[in-house]
C-alpha cells in the first residue's frame, strides 16, 4: 500500500480523486494543492513570451533564409510541444529515479560530449550538435542538467567528507575539468563557466571548507583569464564590449547594435513587431541577443518585467531548495539550489552581455531565446522543481497525518 502511495502522479490529491483531472474538474476537492500553481504559472508564462518574441524577432531572417517568414516560429512551436510531453514524464518521474540513475546519466552525456567531436554538426565555426535523426541536441544544454543531477547526488552521499576530506572535494573538480575540457573543444566556454559556478555553488551551500572553496574560485577565475588571454577569438570577445565603439563595423558590431535597440527602446519600447535592429542589422536576434530586441519593442518596463519572471523562477528554486534541506530531503534540495545557480547565472550572462556589461558568451536567455535544446532541457528542469515541491507537499502531509 506503502509502494502505491509513492507512485502517485502529480495532480493527484488526498481524496483519491477518479481521475488525475480530479484537481481540474472537481469543485469539491480539498483546498490543499499539491503542486506549486505559481511556480507554473511563471513557467507558463516565460514561454509564452518567449513565443511571442521568437516570432517577432524571426520573422526577418527566417524569410532572407528561407523565403518563409514564419519558418523559425513554427519550429519553436514544435518544440514547444516537445515541451509538453517532457514536462508530463518529468512531473511524474519520482526524484529518487533522478538520484539512482545520476551515475548512468553523468556517464552518458560524457559520451555525448565526446561524440560531438567527431561526428557532431559545426555551425557558424563550433562543432556543439549532435544529430539524432529528426533533430539535432546540442549536449552542452545536456551537460549543465546532468551535472546539477549528478552534483546532488555526489553531495548526499559524501557530504560529511566534503566538510574535512580533501579527496571529497577535489573528485567533482575534476569531473568538471573533464566536462570543460570537452566542451572547450567546440568550443564552448560560455557553458563552461555556468558549470563552473554551479559547482562552487553547490560545494559552498554544502558546507565545504572556506580555504579550499576560495581556493576553486581563485583557481577558476585564473583559469578562466588565462583562457581568454591564450585565444585571439575569446580576447577580441573580451575586449570589444570594453569600447565596442572603438570598431562599430568589426569585433564591436554586434554589441553596438544591440546597445541601440536599447537606445530605441526608451521607457516603453517603440511597440511590439517594430523592432528596427532585428531586421539584419543585429546578428541572432531571435537567439543570444533576443533581450535587445524586447528591449527595444517593450522599452524599459518591458525588460523589467521578464527580468522579475526570470528572477521570480530563480527565487522559487532557491526557497524550494531551503525548504527540503530543512524537511531532510537533501538530494532535492541540492538539485533545487543547483538549477536556481543554473538559471540565475545564464540570465545575468544573456542580459549582461546584451547591455554590454559582459562579453558575448553565446549563452541562450532561458525560456526566451530560439533554440530546440535550451528549451527542453530547461523545461525539464523547471518541472523537475514542480515535481520537488510536489513530493514536499505529499510528505509534509503525511508527517501532520501521521503525527494526529
Amino acid at each position: 500500500m506503502a509502494r502505491k502511495e509513492q507512485q502517485l502522479p502529480l495532480f493527484a490529491n488526498l481524496a483519491s480523486q477518479p481521475t488525475w483531472l480530479g484537481w481540474f474538474t472537481d469543485r469539491k476537492a480539498p483546498t490543499m494543492v499539491m503542486y506549486d500553481r505559481t511556480l507554473l504559472t511563471i513557467i507558463l508564462g516565460l514561454m509564452a513570451v518567449g513565443f511571442v518574441m521568437v516570432a517577432s524577432a524571426s520573422m526577418a531572417e527566417a524569410y532572407t533564409m528561407t523565403g518563409d517568414s514564419n519558418f523559425f516560429v513554427k519550429r519553436h512551436l514544435a518544440y514547444l510541444i516537445g515541451c509538453a510531453a517532457i514536462a508530463a514524464v518529468v512531473m511524474n518521474t519520482q526524484v529518487d529515479t533522478w538520484q539512482r540513475y545520476s551515475g548512468y546519466l553523468f556517464l552518458t552525456v560524457a559520451v555525448m560530449l565526446v561524440a560531438v567531436l567527431f561526428v557532431g554538426k559545426n555551425v557558424n565555426g563550433s562543432t556543439r550538435w549532435l544529430s539524432l535523426g529528426v533533430f539535432n541536441i546540442q549536449v552542452a544544454e545536456l551537460a549543465k542538467l546532468a551535472f546539477c543531477v549528478y552534483m546532488a547526488s555526489y553531495l548526499v552521499r559524501r557530504h560529511h567528507e566534503i566538510k574535512g576530506a580533501a579527496w571529497a572535494f577535489m573528485k567533482p573538480i575534476l569531473l568538471l575539468g573533464l566536462f570543460a575540457f570537452l566542451l572547450l573543444m567546440q568550443p564552448d566556454l560560455g557553458s563552461s563557466v555556468v558549470l563552473f559556478v554551479i559547482v562552487i555553488g553547490l560545494l559552498f551551500l554544502a558546507g565545504a571548507r572556506m580555504i579550499e572553496f576560495c581556493g576553486l574560485l581563485t583557481m577558476g577565475v585564473v583559469l578562466i583569464i588565462t583562457l581568454a588571454v591564450t585565444s585571439s577569438y575569446r580576447w577580441k570577445r573580451v575586449t570589444s564590449f570594453l569600447d565596442p565603439w572603438e570598431n562599430p563595423f568589426g569585433e564591436g558590431y554586434q554589441l553596438t547594435q544591440s546597445l541601440m535597440a536599447f537606445g530605441r527602446g526608451d521607457w516603453f519600447g517603440q511597440g511590439l513587431g517594430n523592432s528596427i535592429q532585428k531586421l539584419e542589422y543585429l546578428p541572432e536576434a531571435h537567439t543570444d541577443f533576443i533581450f535587445a530586441v524586447i528591449g527595444e519593442e517593450l522599452g524599459f518596463i518591458g525588460v523589467i518585467a521578464v527580468l522579475v519572471l526570470l528572477f521570480s523562477l530563480v527565487f522559487k528554486a532557491l526557497k524550494l531548495g531551503s525548504q527540503c534541506l530543512a524537511n531532510d530531503k537533501a538530494y532535492s534540495g541540492y538539485l533545487a539550489y543547483g538549477i536556481g545557480i543554473w538559471f540565475c547565472f545564464q540570465t545575468g550572462v544573456n542580459a549582461g552581455a546584451s547591455i554590454g556589461m559582459l562579453p558575448t558568451k553565446g549563452l541562450t536567455l532561458p525560456f526566451i531565446s530560439y533554440g530546440g535544446s535550451s528549451l527542453w532541457v530547461m523545461t525539464a528542469a523547471a518541472f523537475l522543481l514542480i515535481r520537488i515541491d510536489f513530493e514536499l507537499r505529499k510528505s509534509t502531509i503525511q508527517a501532520t497525518q501521521v503525527k494526529r
